[in-house]
């Protein structure tokens, strides 16, 4: 079973920063442009520490890894950051808006034991690069602190863990602050034992999936390695032998998964493959693609430049031997292991989730066609999760995403 233990988590001090000049998105999707405008929100951003700017003078002394050390040791001094008095659990909500419907994502932040990943029971559905990996396994041998979450689900229909949260959210936060979407996101320290340990009993027996940060988790397992090797007597709560997640309840009516679409640099002119394996519809003007695919399942919107319209892809539903016989009614799956790769050979893709933007990409020439997608469901992230095949990249866009620095997990 997975072994979840509170810990004394660092928050920012909310008498010397306000929460929302100091927290920010989650890496990967902080443009350029972003990171400099966090920067100058404030000098305590946390950007500073988990995405920190490289500069043209760096050296292996000085750069953005030492930085963020010492930006880390300097705000602790400061008493911009505080460490919390009792081991805890934190829980956060997020309110937010998508597709016009009002929502609201609550779970909890503690410390997961690490294991390998489908050989216990924690379990990841997508597969990773080893880019972003390095650079976050520099950042944790630098820092020695998980200063994000890894965001993962499990599933409780008692919702015994949910009751305690709901009771937890109905009363004044630590903080609150609006992230730049609008989402509204808000914390509390969860320092009661009886509470913590009804939140753990009702967990003991779940299986953990991860829903963003199969990087991190990664990373934090190699990282687990590295220092037994270097300090083997060094275990226990507070080590690296734990990672920190946000954990949600998949029962729970607050989760959402966005799709994102696929863009190809270069496809055949001839389509005919298509018709042994799919139906075809055709549309020449409307537009509205989300509104043509939302609620088909095995539906595929397909745009290629010069075209007047697009098509709605009806998968037939043959026998694909080549897909895991539990996952060949995902969509995505369908799309990579049936379209891109068996009928057309295809590896040079790219991703954007707006549909207007993937539009103009074909109409601008920068790619020759576009597949648009449903949102994944989360029963299918469970699937894919447990039958050990890991889901292509970006399979998965859950919304919205957790900030950045809400509570830090230091090792020390």
């Amino acid at each position: 079973m997975a072994e979840i233990i509170p810990f004394r988590g660092i928050l920012y001090n909310t008498s010397k920063v306000a929460a929302g000049d100091v927290l920010a998105p989650p890496y990967d999707i902080i443009t350029p442009a972003y990171q400099k405008d966090l920067y100058n929100k404030s000098s305590h951003n946390i950007v500073r520490i988990d995405f920190g700017m490289e500069h043209s003078g760096d050296t292996e002394n000085e750069n953005k890894y030492t930085r963020a050390r010492q930006y880390l040791d300097e705000w602790r001094r400061e008493g911009v950051l505080v460490r919390s008095e009792h081991p805890s659990f934190y829980a956060y909500e997020i309110s937010y808006t998508v597709d016009g419907h009002d929502r609201k994502l609550l779970g909890f932040l503690g410390l997961v034991r690490l294991e390998e990943l489908g050989k216990g029971n924690i379990f990841p559905h997508e597969c990773t690069y080893s880019k972003p990996k390095l650079d976050r396994l520099n950042l944790l041998r630098f820092c020695r602190a998980n200063i994000s979450p890894i965001f993962s689900l499990y599933k409780s229909p008692a919702k015994r863990a949910s009751s305690i949260l709901s009771i937890i959210a109905g009363k004044s936060p630590y903080f609150e602050a609006r992230d730049d979407a609008g989402a509204v996101h808000r914390l509390w320290q969860i320092k009661d034992q009886e509470q913590i340990s009804i939140i753990q009993e009702d967990l003991r027996d779940k299986k953990i999936f991860i829903a963003d940060g199969h990087h991190r988790y990664e990373t934090a397992f190699e990282y687990q390695r590295e220092s037994r090797e270097s300090h083997p007597l060094s275990s226990g709560a507070g080590s690296a032998d734990y990672v920190m997640m946000f954990l949600a309840n998949m029962a729970d009516e607050g989760l959402t998964i966005l799709p994102t679409h696929r863009l190809i640099k270069e496809f055949p002119e001839d389509i005919g493959k298509f018709s042994e394996y799919f139906d075809f519809e055709p549309v020449v003007t409307d537009f509205d693609i989300t509104r043509r695919l939302s609620g088909r399942r095995y539906t595929y919107g397909f745009f290629r430049n010069n075209e007047a319209g697009w098509q709605v892809l009806r998968y037939k539903g043959l026998d694909f031997t080549e897909i895991h016989p539990d996952l060949r009614d995902i969509d995505v799956i369908i799309l990579h292991d049936l379209i891109l790769k068996k009928l057309f050979g295809i590896s040079d893709i790219g991703y954007e989730m707006d549909v207007g933007k993937t539009l103009e990409n074909v109409r601008n020439g920068q790619f020759q066609a576009a597949f648009f997608l449903n949102p994944t469901r989360v029963e299918d992230v469970e699937k894919a999760a447990l039958s050990a095949v890991r889901m292509p990249p970006k399979s998965t866009y859950f919304y919205p995403k957790l900030l950045t620095g809400v509570v830090i997990n230091c090792f020390e």
